[in-house]
């Protein structure tokens, strides 16, 4: 398979990416890189037409509970254990007091 990215290539997106790559590593890279944008090609080349575009493989599920309004504490019972409420709110110590 003759490489679909070139040494050079490697080297100039490296470059933008900031990256320093040694000799074997751009190598490395441009095999790869070259076998990746072969397999893109591949896929381009096929007829996809009624095919679902997908991002994950297996269908995911959101498994958290529907984020709707209930009742809650008012802010009186909120601060009723509170230590040192102030002004409506919770005081605590300053982190230059907790060092002392």
């Amino acid at each position: 398979m003759a490489p679909v990215i070139d040494r050079e290539q490697v080297l100039h997106v490296a470059r933008l990416a900031r990256l320093k790559l040694s000799e074997d590593e751009v190598e490395t890279m441009t095999e790869e890189l070259s076998g990746i944008l072969a397999h893109v090609d591949r896929i381009a080349q096929m007829d996809l037409d009624g095919v679902e575009p997908t991002d994950h493989v297996v269908a995911l599920e959101n498994v958290l509970r529907a984020d709707e309004p209930r009742p809650s504490l008012t802010p009186e019972q909120a601060l009723a254990s509170a230590p040192d409420p102030a002004e409506g709110a919770f005081r605590v110590p300053s982190p230059q007091a907790a060092e002392a």
